[in-house]
């Protein structure tokens, strides 16, 4: 029975590894709109992979706890249920097999699923601490991981050579994994906020930008045609590529000894930038030549290249260069 008990404090070590990974690479690939989130997928991707091929060995783990009287089990129960349901997601997402249904994305599946079952987590490695022995680090052990992680290294190069090869939709997938959509067609590009940010209605009358101490109204914004074409990549699954025209953020905060620029929506929420972004940063009133809707940041929204989404702020009603560090903020909004 010993070494039953071994490889099951093993693989539950491994497990627990490689759930972090995955949590950590995919939160990381969430902040890159370029090169970094291509590698950090790869590995995120590799580490899912991993965990399938272990699950044979951990539903073996499960069955033998299951004659044994626990409390709170059911909690066990709710967490392996989402571990698996976020496993899926991630497999129909990549594989191109689900990624809308409805009003969600297999996307924000994968990713709410995870989200969920991180405090599960947490109270899973509390309640059932696994006791480290010398053994489980010694290089038979280590070969092993690095065994399984090659395996599943080469399974997902090989699951996206067959996505390709049976033409699957997941072929078409950006390097962020993101799905095309709506691409120089303004109607037809998805609405999406980041978490529970509701649509404002806004006049653009009585609107007002707000830069340091100057107002700015819609129409004299109006009057600015600075253009650019680029990629929004949405953390939902999806992305669009349009042009958008507008006023460079560096025209309208002009030269600053101050190292950030913030720019703030009607909602509250916020996005802060190092000032020698300011030059690429584009504070737009109108795409592929038409005017902003409001699901799409009327009257106006920023534009930074190379950035997901979520750094795109909406419905903005100020700008303003602070002391701060850019980087004194959260890496993803709270709200």
């Amino acid at each position: 029975m010993a070494p039953a008990i071994r490889l099951g404090a093993r693989t539950n070590l491994a497990l627990l590894g490689l759930m972090a990974i995955a949590f950590v690479t995919g939160w990381v690939a969430f902040a890159f709109g370029s090169g970094p989130s291509r590698w950090s997928l790869m590995l995120h991707a590799t580490g899912g992979v991993a965990i399938i091929l272990l699950l044979p060995w951990k539903s073996m783990i499960a069955r033998r706890g299951v004659g044994r009287p626990r409390p709170r089990r059911w909690l066990s129960m709710v967490f392996s249920a989402l571990v698996l349901v976020s496993l899926a997601a991630g497999f129909a997402h990549s594989t191109g097999i689900f990624v809308y249904a409805g009003p969600l994305s297999a996307m924000e599946v994968h990713v709410g699923a995870a989200l969920v079952a991180v405090p599960l987590a947490i109270w899973h490695v509390v309640a059932r601490r696994i006791r480290l022995r010398p053994t489980d680090l010694s290089r038979r052990a280590i070969l092993r991981g690095v065994l399984v992680v090659g395996g599943a290294a080469a399974a997902y190069g090989s699951s996206e050579l067959v996505v390709r090869a049976a033409g699957l939709p997941g072929r078409e997938r950006r390097f962020t994994g993101s799905y095309e959509a709506g691409s120089f067609d303004p109607a037809s590009m998805p609405v999406s906020s980041w978490m529970f940010d509701a649509i404002p209605e806004v006049d653009a009358n009585a609107w007002k930008l707000h830069v340091g101490e100057r107002e700015i109204s819609y129409d004299e914004l109006l009057a600015f045609d600075d253009r650019v074409t680029c990629t929004l990549d949405c953390t939902g699954g999806f992305y669009s590529t349009q042009e958008w025209s507008g006023v460079r953020l560096d025209r309208m905060i002009g030269t600053s000894s101050r190292p950030t620029v913030r720019v703030i929506s009607h909602t509250g929420y916020d996005r802060r930038f190092p000032i020698g972004e300011a030059g690429k940063l584009l504070l737009a009133t109108r795409f592929g030549g038409q005017t902003l809707d409001a699901g799409h940041g009327f009257p106006a929204r920023l534009v930074a290249p190379d950035r997901r989404g979520f750094w795109w702020v909406k419905w903005v009603v100020a700008i303003q260069v602070e002391d701060f560090p850019y980087w004194w903020q959260s890496p993803y909004p709270l709200q």
